[in-house]
C-alpha cells in the first residue's frame, strides 16, 4: 500500500518535537517555511499539521500559528486502537519486542470469561516485553482465539500481530473496549520488566473485536508507572 505524502512529514515533525527541536509553547515554522524545508506543497504540510493537532502535539492558534503542546512522556492513545509497531513511528525512540512465551493453550476459567469461549477452544498465548531505549517497560500478554487466527508464529509476534491479521489473513480489526486499572506488580512483571523499585503497574485491558463485532482477542498491556501518560485528546465539536 502506497503511503501518502504527509504521513512521513508528520512522523518527522513528531520526532523533532520529542527531541526538543521544537519546544513546548513555541510555534512551529510557518506552512510556507515547512513546505520549503520538506520540498513539498502547502497542502501536504497542512495535512501533516492537521494530524499533529488531532494527536495532541500542536494547537493551531489564529494569528500565532501552530503552538507546540507538552509531550514529555511517551503518549499512548486511550481511545485509539493502534499496534505497538504503529506507535514506534511516532515515538522517535529506539524500540525492541522480545517474545517470552508463545504457543497454543486451552483457556482456563478466567480466559473463557474474558474471550467468551468454552474450554474446548484453542487460544494463542503470546507474552512479549517492549523495550524502549534499552529498558523493558511494557509487558503485553495477548490471547487470540485460534478459530479466527488459525496460524501464528513467534516471528510474526516479534513484528506486528495486527499487521499480519489485517494484511495476510485479510480480517478487519474494528474496535476495542478498554479498561485501565492500577495493580500490584506480579512476580512475572518483576522477572520480565525493569521495574525500578515500583510496587504498582498500570494495566490496560483490551477486548478487541472484528468488523462483524466478533471478540477475537484479549490483551493485558502492563506499563511501568513512571514512563507513560495515557492520552485521550478530545476536541470540542462546534455546531
Amino acid at each position: 500500500m502506497k503511503e501518502n505524502k504527509y504521513t512521513p512529514i508528520y512522523r518527522e515533525l513528531v520526532k523533532e518535537i520529542q527531541r526538543g527541536t521544537y519546544q513546548e509553547k513555541t510555534t512551529l515554522p510557518s506552512e510556507n517555511e515547512l513546505a520549503n524545508l520538506y520540498n513539498t506543497s502547502r497542502e501536504t504540510i497542512r495535512k501533516a499539521l492537521q494530524l499533529l493537532a488531532q494527536n495532541g502535539y500542536i494547537q493551531k492558534i489564529k494569528g500565532k500559528g501552530s503552538v507546540v503542546l507538552d509531550v514529555k512522556k511517551m503518549s499512548f492513545p486511550v481511545s485509539g486502537l493502534v499496534s505497538f509497531k504503529e506507535l514506534q513511528h511516532s515515538m522517535g525512540r529506539e524500540t525492541k519486542t522480545i517474545v517470552y512465551d508463545f504457543g497454543l493453550i486451552r483457556p482456563d476459567a478466567f480466559l473463557q470469561n474474558q474471550l467468551q469461549v468454552d474450554s474446548s477452544e484453542e487460544v494463542w498465548k503470546v507474552v512479549r516485553a517492549r523495550e524502549i531505549q534499552g529498558e523493558r517497560i511494557i509487558l503485553d500478554k495477548d490471547y487470540l482465539v485460534r478459530k479466527h487466527v488459525p496460524f501464528l508464529t513467534k516471528e510474526i509476534c516479534e513484528q506486528s500481530i495486527f499487521a499480519y491479521i489485517e494484511d495476510e489473513i485479510g480480517l478487519k480489526i474494528s474496535f476495542a473496549k478498554k479498561e485501565i486499572v492500577v495493580e500490584e506488580c506480579t512476580e512475572e512483571d518483576r522477572s520480565i520488566l525493569d521495574i525500578e523499585g515500583f510496587e504498582h503497574i498500570v494495566v490496560v485491558k483490551n477486548y478487541i473485536y472484528l468488523e462483524d463485532a466478533t471478540l477475537f482477542q484479549y490483551t493485558e498491556s502492563r506499563h511501568r508507572l513512571d514512563k507513560f501518560r495515557f492520552v485521550d485528546f478530545a476536541r470540542r465539536a462546534h455546531h
